[in-house]
């Protein structure tokens, strides 16, 4: 009689144990979060973001970005929960060359490469000599000579290719001497007057005027291997306000806001 009455209490225990366990891992879950962004059609996605995710009563507070070198410096020293405005490459290349953890949780949107121009209508204009701005990060300027490459303008050695870490080093041929110039990406669209064409991503594009189905000269196809994703630190990465974060945004509502407001000029990538 006193074991099976010591048998159930430590068995109530248990289970009384476990359940506070459950309740205080939820009562720990954040409900608010600062997730970085782009200027740009970041920010408009995000509205809706926000609107899906108050239903299932998380807060997201926005912080907006000019600056690609930003985002992940504010998420690896916290002051960022998450961001969401980066292709896989663009993390690869941050972290070994910064040293952060920062991982992905969910894909976003892909949002095809283009290059634009104040001079041309069309490539086939291109002359010879020309003037040509390329984004100065490792990971989108070899975006941007791949893009290049796939127009005919350029090539480059087939290692840099095969390994995605192309430079203007790796030109082998350029029959028209196009004259590449390296900038930082939010100052390829201020220097469109300067160059002939530039590679610009389509946040900046966007906030510039620039539309990439009407006004690029050279565009990725819609689907490529630059999707956008989530991230966060590495510790952060099966907290359940992260998968929260993604379900909100790989929501039918934003999927539907995406390819209604763009047009195409952004893809969902889930």
């Amino acid at each position: 009689m006193h074991s099976t009455f010591r048998r159930r209490t430590l068995a109530l225990a248990a289970l009384a144990t476990a359940l506070f366990a459950g309740s205080t891992a939820f009562a720990q879950d954040k409900n608010t979060l600062k997730v970085g962004v782009s200027v740009g059609n970041g920010e408009q996605i995000f509205e809706v973001v926000k609107k899906v995710a108050a239903k299932d009563g998380l807060n997201i507070q926005v912080v907006v970005f000019n600056d690609y070198q930003l985002p992940n410096a504010a998420l690896a020293s916290g002051d960022l929960d998450a961001n969401a405005f980066q292709h896989q490459p663009f993390l690869d290349n941050q972290n070994k060359a910064r040293g952060f953890d920062i991982v992905p949780v969910g894909l976003t949107i892909t949002a095809p490469l283009g290059f634009y121009s104040r001079k041309i209508k069309s490539i086939d204009q291109l002359p010879d000599g020309a003037s040509v701005g390329i984004q100065n990060d490792p990971s989108n300027g070899n975006r941007a000579l791949l893009l290049l490459q796939q127009a005919g303008l350029i090539t480059l050695k087939p290692e840099a290719v095969k390994n995605n870490n192309a430079t203007p080093l790796d030109v082998v041929t350029n029959p028209k001497k196009l004259k590449l110039v390296a900038l930082d990406a939010a100052q390829l669209p201020r220097s469109l007057d300067d160059l002939t064409i530039a590679s610009i991503n389509n946040d900046y594009a966007e906030k510039a005027g620039l539309s990439l189905n009407k006004d690029a000269v050279i565009k990725e196809a819609p689907k490529s291997p630059y999707a956008n994703l989530i991230a966060v630190r590495r510790a952060d990465k099966d907290k359940p306000w992260a998968k929260r974060l993604v379900a909100a945004y790989q929501s039918p509502e934003v999927k539907s806001f995406i390819e209604t407001q763009f047009k195409g000029s952004l893809v969902p990538a889930f």
